[in-house]
């Protein structure tokens, strides 16, 4: 095969080998998810203050994201896709031998600047080299290494923290980085792609006002820091005002906030970010609730988590063919409200719960959510052209990894905040449940997003042949039969 652009990958080739990349990316966050109570004794702090090691790579990734299209039409998605995968690696080499918090979140920080150029510009050279016939299938098909992260990471993470060090959860990132970077260089060919002027300006305010706005979600989270998480949180939303002032007189903006007038790509987005809300929260309240709340073992809380990423694999055939009987519209519409309401059932675990009974809640949980994002990453550009995907593609991921980052923050937010209303030190499962309900509550909310798709959008994705009658259109035709 032609590196430099002749035969292009077979889109399933293309498809597993940026599936294999999100793999090292979600096996790392659901490992350390599962070792956060083991790596909080370790490092000397409480489990929900560890929250900030997920939200430091999160962060990361909100802000250096904006740049990832930029980046891949000046250099070559190819070659900047290689590179995100090796400072992904390296960073997790500096996670293992961190020896206090402020150390692993700056490597975790580190990770996510690798992480901002991975994930966005493997979803970009899929567009940009599969046919849209294929692009369900192909999505479906980056799910089977992507949902092998979460499934081996849990179980993984348990016994590594029940029987070794939690230090070996970042080596095991060594040995996939290397195979993805020859990987990517065997077998994806580089795409030529024109490049426009830098907005450095904009990319500089896109970073002020999507850091400080997620880390001060973050701190508003813990106790005795309201007052610096608030003003992070002013500071970000001034920076924000500042950037769509310097947008709307741009030309061309980092972040273009005019695909918003787009309305499948504004639908998606409004829909897909408050889904992800409950979706950004559950690797971080799953083993805690497990955890501290039932006082499972980590590895028992490794085999519970294995629940979501089960169902989100078996999703991957069920996708396409779902999609093409009843069209995005509907689809998800009716898959909002089992998503938001599976994650739901969990608010009502309790210590009696069987083993068996929990597992099934969070593998439907999981079925349902994936399907969701499937769904909601593909519907986003479908009236997107050529010239504006890299744009939209790096507007849409920004804002899908700062609402997982805003998942985790709510999450610890409403549990600290049931700990305060019920006088714990400790959570306990009423906590939980209160924390299980606030995300899923918010999550539900993106039902009245998706009744807002149109039956016939995405018909080129998913093949699917939207019903054209209905009483109205009949009435009108009776009338055009008899004219008075």
């Amino acid at each position: 095969m032609d590196r430099q652009g002749g035969a292009r990958p077979h889109y399933r080739t293309l498809a597993l080998i940026v599936g294999a990349a999100i793999f090292m990316e979600q096996m790392d966050g659901t490992i350390l998810a599962t070792a956060l109570p083991g790596m909080a004794r370790d490092l000397g702090v409480s489990a929900p203050s560890l929250s900030i090691a997920l939200t430091s790579y999160l962060i990361s990734l909100a802000m250096f994201i904006p740049v990832s299209g930029w980046l891949a039409d000046r250099f070559g998605a190819r070659r900047v896709f290689r590179g995100a995968i090796l400072l992904f690696t390296l960073a997790s080499a500096l996670c293992a031998f961190a020896p206090n918090v402020a150390f692993l979140v700056a490597a975790r920080f580190l990770q996510g600047m690798g992480g901002a150029m991975m994930i966005p510009i493997g979803r970009l050279l899929l567009f940009r080299s599969i046919e849209k016939r294929q692009m369900v299938e192909a999505m479906s098909w980056v799910l089977v290494p992507a949902m092998l992260g979460p499934i081996v990471g849990p179980p993984v993470g348990g016994f590594i923290t029940a029987y070794l060090d939690w230090r070996w959860i970042f080596f095991l990132n060594l040995p996939i980085g290397c195979l993805g970077l020859w990987m990517a260089g065997r077998h994806i060919a580089e795409i030529p792609s024109e490049a426009s002027r830098l907005d450095l300006a904009g990319t500089i305010l896109a970073a002020l006002a999507l850091g400080p706005l997620l880390f001060g979600l973050e701190l508003v989270s813990h106790p005795g820091s309201l007052a610096a998480g608030a003003g992070l949180i002013l500071t970000g939303l001034g920076a924000g005002a500042l950037y769509l002032r310097h947008a709307r007189r741009t030309a061309e903006p980092i972040l273009d906030p005019g695909l918003m007038r787009v309305r499948t790509f504004r639908t998606s987005m409004i829909a897909g970010s408050v889904t992800r809300i409950a979706q950004g929260a559950q690797p971080f309240l799953i083993p805690l609730t497990m955890q501290l709340g039932f006082g499972y073992s980590p590895v028992q809380s490794g085999l519970m988590t294995l629940a979501t990423a089960l169902g989100a694999a078996l999703m991957k055939a069920a996708a396409p063919r779902i999609l093409r009987r009843f069209g995005f519209r509907d689809s998800l519409t009716l898959g909002g409200f089992l998503a938001a309401g599976s994650y739901g059932i969990c608010a009502f675990f309790t210590p009696d719960w069987t083993f068996p009974a929990m597992f099934a809640v969070l593998l439907m949980s999981g079925f349902f959510m994936s399907f969701q994002f499937t769904a909601y990453n593909i519907i986003a550009y479908d009236d997107i052209g050529e010239a504006r995907m890299s744009s939209a593609n790096a507007f849409y991921t920004t804002f899908q990894q700062l609402m997982l980052s805003v998942g985790i923050c709510i999450g610890a937010m409403a549990l600290e905040g049931a700990m305060l209303w019920h006088g714990h030190e400790t959570p306990v499962p009423a906590d939980f449940s209160a924390a299980w309900l606030t995300v899923c509550g918010l999550s539900l909310l993106a039902v009245f997003w998706n009744v807002r798709f149109r039956p016939a959008d995405g018909v080129e994705f998913s093949g699917h042949t939207p019903r054209t009658w209905s009483l109205r259109q009949a009435l009108r035709d009776m009338r055009g039969l008899n004219p008075k």
